[in-house]
């Protein structure tokens, strides 16, 4: 039984909670799997993976056998070219491999080789994947894309090493052929984030990976009818260890899912039906998006097959679980709420939510109890536990923690137990959270590193994060501390919003909920940025802030000039530019003038709505079209007093039809502007390079050179300054993109298809398609507009000369697409959130943008 344990006679109880004592029948993973696969399951398929055109299904025996091959490949490289351990004594092999079933196959020969594997990702940025080479230095990485962040490590593609495999005898290792740790008998290394940023490995055991899975086989045992379960965890996050070898030491098959499904609610939902898989592992925000899948269905039947829901890796909240039980009610699934992280096996306590009835009065969903073999400690700075029912830093002992970081990182995380007796307990791993005990349960309360001093006052920075949050008109918010204990501290809410509210607007929102040394200082994002494994990006956020901060401790002075403004104009450029000062506030870089351009100074096209919000308040009048389009605060000023007409001239612009000479300058000009800078290109920016554009404008410049529909923009020195490419939408070319940007038009057909074929004109010379827009590099933010300004004016004037009954465009950028509604009163015919979209091989290219990412298909008729 679980147990509370409390002190003799008067004394209060304790927070301390051990788990259940069970032996442990410590083994290497492999022999287990070994025991399986050569015993009554030889015959029973074990992996299916079902790519984009075949499937393929391997039974135990056969997975066995190749394996053994694999096996002894890694085990002769590494002995013939001399492959040392690393500094920890490890034989760790990386493997950079999309999910399949050669991955499962790559894993498993690892192990039977006496290695361990390190998973990377495709997803990870250069440097984290060098970083994490160069500090683990494995004896080899197995890739299916090669990388020159591999450094100069041993490496072999999986091809090749299943190649090589293919004469080896098909027996297991024994002995001394098998490569042996000098130390733990270490299974898996797992890169976790680090709460600093630099990702640290995890060294987790076969022992301690074994513990977990034991009591999950005892507490949540498969059922008679579970014959398949299914592996979409991505392999470096430690849930996707229980959902590979569980099914695996226990005979039953596995489903490897592409990483991209996971993503689609809809497609996640029809494969469990189809499989009749009986059990998932999903973060809450997942969860919320299959439960909202099926209440816009309407489908009493969908998942009736799927009893066993574990939430992991986010807070559970209580009104999800509510919804939870509100379409389950009857269905007899029960919704369990673990509690862990990668240091400590993913998991050491469990709550199980089997009726809507135990979420009564509750304000939190509990993390639970232990696992077997497993101590929690919650103990206060002097490392004594504090009296049940008092908040303390929750500590785990047991079993379940992993052999430290990979070359003895933060040893302060993994500390010696002044408390322990058995030898079991000897280590306390420090989680870095808070919790309590209610009712003999475990409840989570919070981050130690959110727990800050402000003026003094000990500040929860998740208390904080809460009250923003709950305001009607915010999105999102994210509430961190710069700095924390320095003279340069700051507590900042990072936020975004779904209504138009200024930062100034928020602070006073807050008054109303938190003390004053609690209200922090609001800074409006257009997007919260996020990690590769969907992390909020902590350390972006603070280095955008120290950006703009510059360091000071105060609001730095922003610099306003009135040169060159008329007397007339005084009382309203007065009210424009410090509007302008206290909207931008730290943001702004440049000193505010009638010369200087609102997105050059700092303006995005957010605050631009503020501005102009807060301008009317005043009793001014101007347009979102007028604000933004306007070359300078001069022409914003113009158009704010109504009896002063716009004096200034303009720039002044040439358009000439595109020729082959113009090919170089065009294509830089391309290149740069989305290469450097295009939205949808930034979200695979990994995958392209500045060739594929090379390879693009060659394929397209004939063409566009023969429609004689495009041109380029020249200034009144003779520069070219823009290139605006267009096709007749029902006569474009059919090319052919070998490279990633093929993703891109992809993505862009699928959205403008359906547009232009069911709901615009019929037939050629009907329809001019406005393909593409860029500008030279070396433009300002404020040279910028104008030449959009006179490129879109010029293609009205070519469409309409033609004779195009109208103009089709897609628009990635919120400035474009603003100046599309608002400026040239286009047609909005489709908005599309960007990370739901589903390429055609089944990947969510788009999938870590954020939500606010949208494209506007627009449709302009000239008639």
């Amino acid at each position: 039984m679980d147990c509370l344990l409390q002190e003799m006679g008067t004394l209060p109880q304790l927070s301390i909670i051990k788990g259940p004592t069970r032996a442990l029948q410590a083994n290497v993973l492999h022999k287990l799997f070994e025991n399986v696969a050569n015993g009554e399951s030889a015959q029973k398929p074990a992996v299916i993976f079902a790519g984009n055109e075949s499937s393929r299904h391997h039974t135990y025996e056969e997975i066995d056998k190749i394996t053994n091959k694999i096996a002894r490949t890694i085990q002769e490289t590494v002995q013939k070219n001399n492959l040392p351990r690393n500094q920890d004594g490890d034989y760790i092999v990386a493997v950079n491999m999309h999910p399949s079933d050669s991955l499962v196959i790559v894993l498993l020969s690892i192990w039977k080789s006496g290695c361990a594997y390190l998973p990377l990702d495709h997803a990870f940025p250069g440097p984290r994947i060098e970083h994490i080479i160069r500090e683990s230095r494995p004896v080899m990485v197995i890739y299916d894309e090669d990388s020159p962040f591999y450094l100069d490590t041993f490496k072999l593609s999986a091809g090749e090493i299943f190649k090589h495999s293919e004469n080896q005898p098909n027996t297991s290792l024994n002995g001394s052929p098998i490569l042996q740790h000098e130390k733990d008998d270490l299974a898996i290394v797992l890169y976790t984030s680090g709460s600093t940023g630099v990702p640290k490995g995890v060294r987790l055991p076969h022992k301690v990976i074994l513990n977990r899975l034991q009591w999950q086989f005892k507490r949540f045992p498969y059922s008679l009818t579970e014959k398949m379960c299914v592996f979409k965890t991505a392999l470096t996050f430690v849930d996707s260890v229980s959902e590979i070898w569980g099914p695996l030491l226990n005979g039953l098959c596995i489903l490897v899912v592409p990483k991209a499904l996971t993503k689609d609610p809809e497609k996640l939902v029809n494969l469990i039906d189809e499989y009749q898989i009986e059990r998932l592992v999903l973060v809450p925000s997942l969860l919320r998006s299959i439960l909202a899948y099926l209440q816009l269905q309407n489908n009493a039947q969908a998942l009736k097959s799927l009893k066993t829901w574990v939430c992991s890796g986010e807070t559970l909240a209580v009104s999800l679980a509510e919804e939870f039980f509100r379409y389950f009610k009857e269905n007899g699934a029960k919704l369990c709420n673990f509690y862990g992280s990668t240091e400590i096996m993913g998991d050491v306590t469990y709550h199980v939510i089997e009726a809507v009835r135990q979420l009564q009065h509750l304000h939190k969903v509990p993390i639970g109890l232990p696992l077997d073999n497993t101590m929690i400690y919650l103990l206060d700075k002097d490392f004594r536990p504090v009296k049940a029912g008092e908040v303390g830093e929750l500590f785990v002992s047991g079993m379940n923690l992993a052999a430290g970081y990979v070359n003895g990182r933060d040893p302060e995380k993994f500390v010696e137990n002044p408390l322990a007796i058995d030898p079991v307990f000897s280590k306390l791993f420090r989680t870095g959270d808070f919790a309590k005990i209610e009712k003999g349960t475990l409840v989570y309360e919070g981050r130690t590193d959110s727990q800050v001093k402000i003026r003094g006052h000990r500040v929860d920075l998740s208390e904080v994060e809460k009250a923003v949050n709950s305001l009607e008109g915010v999105d999102k918010a994210v509430v961190l501390c710069y700095k924390p204990g320095e003279l340069s501290q700051a507590l900042l809410a990072f936020v975004t919003t779904k209504e138009l509210l200024s930062e100034h607007q928020i602070e006073i929102l807050l008054r109303d909920k938190l003390t004053n040394y609690m209200i922090p200082q609001v800074i409006l994002t257009e997007h919260i940025p996020l990690l590769v494994n969907g992390k909020v990006d902590r350390q972006g956020l603070l280095k955008m802030y120290e950006n703009t901060n510059n360091n000071d401790d105060s609001m730095p002075e922003v610099e306003i000039s009135y040169e060159g403004v008329p007397a007339h104009q005084r009382p309203a450029a007065k009210d424009l530019f410090e509007t302008v000062a206290a909207i931008l506030g730290r943001s702004v870089r440049d000193a505010i003038s009638v010369n200087a351009n609102f997105y050059e100074v700092g303006g995005n096209s957010l605050n631009s709505i503020f501005t102009i919000c807060r301008l009317t308040e005043k009793g001014y009048h101007i347009s979102i079209g007028d604000f933004i389009s306007a070359i300078d605060f001069g022409e914003v000023l113009q158009r704010m007093t109504e009896d002063t007409k716009i004096m200034k001239q303009p720039p002044s612009f040439a358009a000439e039809l595109l020729k082959p000479d113009y090919k170089t300058p065009v294509l830089d000009m391309v290149t740069t502007s989305f290469y450097n800078k295009a939205d949808l290109e930034q979200e695979i920016i990994s995958e392209l390079s500045v060739s594929d554009y090379d390879e693009l404008m060659e394929a397209l410049w004939q063409p566009l050179l023969d429609k004689n529909l495009s041109f380029v923009a020249r200034n009144e020195a003779g520069k070219l300054c823009g290139v605006a490419l267009n096709f007749d939408a029902r006569d474009e070319p059919e090319v052919e993109i070998k490279s990633k940007l093929n993703i891109i038009f992809e993505f862009l057909e699928s959205v403008e298809g359906p547009i232009r074929d069911q709901q615009l004109p019929a037939g050629k010379g009907t329809i001019l398609h406005s393909f593409m827009m860029a500008t030279h590099s070396s433009l300002t933010p404020k040279e910028n507009v104008a030449v959009f300004q006179f490129m879109e004016e010029e293609v009205q004037r070519l469409a309409k000369s033609r004779g195009f009954a109208g103009i089709f465009t897609t628009n990635t950028s919120p400035l474009t697409q603003q100046l599309g509604t608002d400026v040239y009163k286009y047609q909005n015919m489709l908005t599309y959130q960007v990370n739901q979209y589903v390429a055609s091989d089944g990947t969510k290219p788009f999938g870590l943008a954020p939500d606010d990412k949208r494209v506007i298909v627009q449709w302009k008729p000239l008639n």
